[in-house]
């Protein structure tokens, strides 16, 4: 395959099977195609410099969920192995209905996805229409590594997943799988939908039955993702949008200090749209910080959490007007530099473009940034820190 390497503006094509090595005074960023031409990356960079990656591959409506990984940042991956157990099972239609990824204790994976229509098992009743609703599926790599043991649905006092759900694991042997539904007797309605969460104590052996993370009536917009973040000491972070009067769609930032437990949160921005804008949500940690990542009204946003409650007070918006940006993600190298990157001209069955902006440890923008087509249909970016500094963007 071919890589694009770019430092500051400039692109550099190389005729290379993988990522550029090259060290410079500013962040290298390096665009590299997802292996097998998949799409919808999720990416994992773990504590020993192991590169783990999610994607999607096959008929959007019903296809399969691959797990690679790499010991040298991208030059070379493992051969693929599929995750979901059952041929089908997984979605990419819409783009934010698809797979997460989580690395936990001993490097075990950990990966969650919003059920096909034909995915089993099936989930409860849906009693608009009397058929048993999509699934929300799980499944955890084998102790050797080899495989994913088969998948099994979480959603057992909530029904209508929709928008894509999340993942997260830490270092002590538990996991948390997040989405939001209807419960079981409740209105329908997109303003009563709740977010919910599932714990495992056992490294994701068992899951005990979902509950609510948060009791406020903020709804939860049906279409959007979610997404969980495990940070230090095991404090959980979770970003959603609500949809309350079905007009309300806000970032709201939830944070759990007892393990998913309970959690506290406040509203991050507003957004009064009476659509699904079909958004999505980045987590990640640059040091003690933690980051978070939203779209409002087609311009994408970050900022760092407030050390001393679930807030973002002081937003960063990308450079620029604001129009079909989508998707933001983020990645931070050990100087404090920070990759943010979204989807450019991206909507419902149209790809589009790459972006990024590299911000320094002050949060100023620096002069690498840079934009490139060939973002697919259904897909988004995943960017990753290199030790040297550099970035690497799966696309």
């Amino acid at each position: 395959m071919k890589t694009i390497v770019v430092i500051g503006a400039a692109l550099v094509l190389l005729s290379t099977s993988g990522a550029s090595s090259v060290v410079t005074a500013r962040p290298v960023v390096t665009l590299l195609r997802v292996p097998g031409n998949g799409i919808q990356p999720e990416a994992v960079v773990d504590r020993r410099g192991v590169v783990h990656v999610l994607y999607f591959a096959g008929e959007a409506r019903a296809g399969n969920l691959f797990y690679v990984r790499s010991n040298d940042l991208g030059v070379t991956f493992s051969p693929p192995i599929r995750v979901n157990s059952q041929a089908g099972s997984a979605i990419a239609t819409g783009t934010i209905r698809g797979g997460q990824l989580a690395v936990g204790r001993a490097g075990s994976i950990h990966v969650a996805w919003n059920g096909s229509d034909t995915a089993m098992p099936r989930g409860l009743v849906n009693p608009a229409n009397d058929q048993p609703s999509g699934p929300f599926l799980y499944a955890r790599s084998s102790p050797d590594g080899k495989a994913f043991e088969p998948q099994r649905n979480l959603t057992r006092r909530s029904y209508g997943v929709d928008g894509g759900g999340s993942i997260a694991a830490d270092a002590d042997g538990r996991v948390y799988a997040a989405w939001h539904a209807l419960a079981a007797g409740a209105e329908d309605g997109e303003d009563h939908r709740l977010v919910w969460i599932a714990r495992s104590e056992d490294d994701g052996a068992s899951f005990a039955v979902e509950q609510p993370v948060w009791r406020e009536p903020t709804g939860a917009c049906a279409c959007c993702g979610l997404r969980l973040f495990a940070g230090p000491s095991s404090t959980l972070y979770m970003l959603y949008r609500s949809a309350s009067a079905m007009t309300h769609r806000d970032i709201y930032l939830l944070q759990s200090s007892d393990q998913g437990r309970s959690f506290i949160g406040s509203k991050v921005q507003p957004w009064e749209i009476g659509a699904c804008p079909m958004t999505s949500m980045s987590l990640a940690s640059s040091g003690s910080r933690i980051l978070g990542a939203w779209e409002t009204a087609g311009q994408v946003y970050f900022g760092a959490t407030d050390a001393k409650g679930p807030r973002i007070p002081s937003p960063i918006a990308a450079p620029g007007e604001a129009g079909t940006r989508k998707h933001p993600r983020l990645a931070a190298n050990p100087n404090g530099d920070l990759l943010f990157a979204w989807t450019e001209g991206t909507a419902w069955a149209r790809g589009g473009s790459v972006a990024w902006q590299v911000f320094d440890a002050t949060g100023r923008p620096t002069d690498v940034k840079g934009q490139a087509l060939g973002i697919p249909v259904w897909s988004f970016a995943a960017p990753i820190a290199r030790p040297d500094g550099g970035f690497v963007i799966l696309y």
